[in-house]
């Protein structure tokens, strides 16, 4: 981890952040300054909020709510987190055009190939785009992990709806062993030392 780089933030309660900020677009700052509509305003066009790549981690003892899904991922393969507890789940929200989800695809890639052989299972959450350009995204990144397409009702989203949602694309949601919430990146990451230490301090709990 590289502490120069990354602000850590010890959340001393769960925070109720609305899973529509991630599904209209919105940035995770309240400053509208820094959001879609100010890049608009300025003539901007990326279409996309990024974060700063701020990590929030939840203390154990305030992980209340078991993160519920009932999912299949792009490739057919059952994403249930019934059958997921026992282990650490990484979630990454992500879309295609979205430059910083290009940029850290190679680090997430090497986070998997780290920990693919340990208690640990990675999905990729898809909250825009149709099954084809998801598909083509994957193929060149050569994305080893499963994802969801969760552009039309948004359920992988609304399931972290009142925990640490994702309000930023990218974002990346860690859950303990136990299905519950224990840490968040606001935007893209930008090596793999954050989330390995993350995913490290799960499994020896």
């Amino acid at each position: 981890m590289r502490p120069r780089q990354t602000r850590i933030i010890v959340a001393t309660v769960v925070l109720a952040v609305s899973s529509a900020l991630v599904l209209t677009g919105c940035s995770s700052n309240s400053d509208t300054n820094t959001g879609l509509s100010a890049q608009y305003r300025d003539g901007g066009t990326k279409n996309y909020v990024s974060g700063d790549g701020t990590v929030t981690q939840v203390p154990t003892a305030n992980r209340k709510t078991v993160i519920d899904f009932d999912e299949v991922s792009s490739d057919g393969e059952p994403m249930r987190s019934a059958d997921l507890q026992g282990k650490v789940v990484v979630l990454n929200f992500w879309y295609a055009a979205c430059p910083p989800c290009r940029a850290e695809a190679k680090h997430l890639n090497t986070v998997w190939d780290r920990y693919q052989d340990q208690n640990v299972q990675m999905i990729g959450v898809n909250v825009r785009d149709a099954k084809g350009t998801a598909d083509a995204f994957e193929r060149r990144f050569n994305i080893p992990y499963p994802s969801v397409l969760d552009n039309d009702q948004a359920r992988m989203q609304l399931a972290l709806s009142g925990e640490v949602a994702p309000n930023a694309v990218p974002t990346t949601i860690v859950l303990d062993t136990k299905g519950r919430v224990a840490a968040r990146i606001v935007g893209a990451i930008d090596g793999p030392g954050t989330l390995s230490t993350l995913i490290d301090d799960e499994l020896r709990r």
